[in-house]
Order: structure tokens, then sequence, then C-alpha cells
């Protein structure tokens, strides 16, 4: 592509000499801070879209990937009290919900003979929940479903529960693993500047914590997801101080499989007068994604988060992932007011909704094998 192409984009100066950069140089010019701040400030988002797109045909060609997958959240009974989450309920709660190792393994039992190839366990910060207790936890889905993955716990419980053991985050993570744990999920990570921290989860790990959690699983060799939550009171400088982290992290490690940008819903919690972003602003921050974090091999769509139309369309904008069936196992962006509340997709719908976007779909595990059922 070149320049040409975009002069009727009535481009700023700046954002043109980034363009011209770019046409020039291609895939081997890596985005600098300043440079990604100024797209994602400046930049028609045609021209954006255009970009990411021809960055994610670059890496992963005409495929776009989705699982078959379920959700196990064991309780929304939480130490912290993040100003964002629609999630945590006070123990007692109406709304609160406690399922205890039996309980566990009976919703891993009930799947057995389905052909889903991850289980994906995450929850509130239980207060009286131990290591002990969440390496059991790992072990009674495994005897249920010993062919799945076990994609479990975010860096916010295992730096809690491993902490709270007396652990180092590598003993800690080591006994995670004998028990069957093989991948972590990417939440937590909010947003890392620390005042912005401080302002929406103050009782969290700190941002230092998170990465550290994910850098001590990647010297174990397992992979990991990263996010960022975005679209509340932070500034796009924040945003890409966040995603400058996560790649510096990503250069020394090479441990992270996707990226998820996840958006800030805004119903039933403290900090609802924030709003939420609009649908281009969503492309936007899907765009930057993958141009500046170009060692991160696959950006995700979160279509329970997203709602479908706004997934399909984020594939034209950089994503290669549109995550799994879930099979309304997640509650998280449900209470938060997400346009889809009961988070279900067959994986018919899962490929028509690819096809439609000009793609091919193809079935993965949690690794990003692709999957054969014949």
């Amino acid at each position: 592509m070149t320049l040409e192409n975009f002069r009727n984009l009535h481009l700023t100066p700046e954002v043109e000499r980034i363009a011209a950069v770019l046409s020039a140089a291609g895939e081997s010019h890596r985005l600098t801070e300043a440079e990604a701040l100024t797209l994602l400030r400046e930049a028609p988002l045609a021209l954006l879209g255009t970009w990411a797109a021809a960055r994610k045909r670059a890496v992963s060609g005409d495929a776009v990937y989705y699982n078959r997958n379920i959700h196990i959240e064991p309780t929304n009974i939480c130490v912290f009290r993040c100003r964002f989450c629609s999630y945590r309920r006070p123990a007692g709660d109406a709304e609160a919900w406690y399922h205890d190792l039996d309980a566990v393994e009976r919703l891993a039992a009930e799947r057995r003979g389905e052909p889903i190839t991850e289980v994906h366990i995450v929850g509130g910060v239980h207060p009286d929940h131990d290591l002990d207790y969440y390496c059991e936890m790992i072990r009674r889905v495994k005897r249920q479903l010993p062919q799945v993955a076990v994609k479990a716990y975010t860096a916010v419980e295992l730096h809690y529960i491993i902490s709270r053991a007396g652990l180092s985050l590598n003993e800690g993570l080591r006994r995670l693993q004998a028990a069957g744990m093989e991948a972590i999920p990417g939440g937590g990570a909010e947003i890392f500047d620390p005042e912005i921290r401080e302002r929406i989860c103050p009782e969290k790990p700190t941002a230092d914590e998170w990465l550290a959690t994910h850098e001590a699983a990647h010297g174990l060799g397992l992979s990991t997801n990263c996010t960022i939550l975005y679209g509340h009171i932070e500034t796009y400088e924040h945003r890409i101080d966040h995603l400058r982290r996560l790649r510096e992290l990503q250069d020394r490690t090479g441990g992270f499989d996707a990226f998820i940008p996840l958006k800030y819903r805004s119903r039933h919690n403290e900090m609802t007068a924030a709003g939420e972003v609009s649908l281009p602003e969503d492309m936007r921050m899907m765009a930057i994604a993958r141009l500046y974090l170009d060692n991160i091999p696959h950006i995700k769509a979160y279509w329970p988060m997203l709602g479908i139309e706004a997934t399909e369309l984020a594939l034209s904008f950089g994503a290669d992932d549109i995550d799994g069936t879930i099979d309304d196992t997640t509650k998280i962006y449900s209470m938060a007011g997400a346009e889809v509340q009961q988070p279900r997709l067959s994986t018919e719908r899962m490929q028509q909704l690819v096809r439609s976007a000009g793609f091919s779909p193809v079935e993965r595990d949690t690794f990003y094998r692709p999957v054969s059922h014949g």
C-alpha cells in the first residue's frame, strides 16, 4: 500500500509522516510510543483499519481462530472491591454464588463426551481459598475432563494465593502446573498506570506484580494471554503506556499468545458515570493493538464483550481470534450490561461469522494448534 492511497483522507502532517515511514518500511518498522499515540489520536479510522488488516494477514493469513470452550466461575465473592466491577458480590448477597469443589467437579462432569478442548477457570478472589484448594480444583476438573486444557486463574488470583502461601511465584506456579494447569488467562491487567490503578482498583496487585506473575509463568513454559481494560477514565497516553509494558515483556519472554482489548461496560458498578466508548473507538483500539503489539501473534475480539456485529467488524481491524463457544458459562460481562446476556455460540454460527467477514474459520486448541474432529 502506498501513501497515495490515503491522500483523500486529509492526513495531519504528523500522521502523513508516519504513513510515509510505514509505507516505505512496511512490516520492518516498529511503531514508537509517540507514533502509536499520534495514530490513536489523529489517524483516520479507515487508515488504521487498512494497516491493521494488512498486518493481520501478514501474521495469520486468512485464518480467524475460535475454540470449543467453557468457563467455570467458582464464585463472585471477592476480597477486592474494584470500582469498575459489576461482578463482585459480598457473601450473603442474593446475587452471590459459591461452587465448592464438589460442585465444580460436577460442572466439569456434565461436559464429559463433549468435544470441548478448553476449560477456562476464573472468578472472584475468595477470602477462604488457599493454594491447595486451587490445585485441587484443577485436579478435579482434569479428573472429569482429562483431554481438555485447563486455562486457570488470573494473575490477580495467582499473586494473591501464592503470596498468601508464603511461596515464590515460581514455587506456587510449579505446584499449580503439577496439578494440571496448562495456561493462564489475561485478566486483571486493567490499566497499568499507578495513578489510574489507584483510582479504579487500589486493592489489587500492582502492575509490576501482574507482569511478574506472567513473566514467571512464561519461564516455566506456561502460555498466557494479556489484556487491557479501556474506555473509562484512562487517557490515550495510559493505553499506549500499557501496551508498551506488554510489548517489552513479550520481547523478553515470548510467552503471550494473545492480546484481548476489553471494553469497560458501565452498568451496575461504581463508575457508571464514566459511560462507554463508541464502536469506532473500539475499532481504533483493536487496530492500534495489532499495529503496536507486533510481537504478540494473536489479537482477540472477545465476542461476549463486544457483541456479535462488532466482533465481525473487528476482524477487519486486525483481530484474528473470536474466542470460543462458551455455552452460557460466563457472567462477567453480562452482569455489566453487555449486549450478549446469555453468551453462547454454536461452532456453525462462529464459522458463519468469520466467513461473513471474508476470512476462513479455523478451530484451534488453547495453544493455537488447529483442531480436526474428522
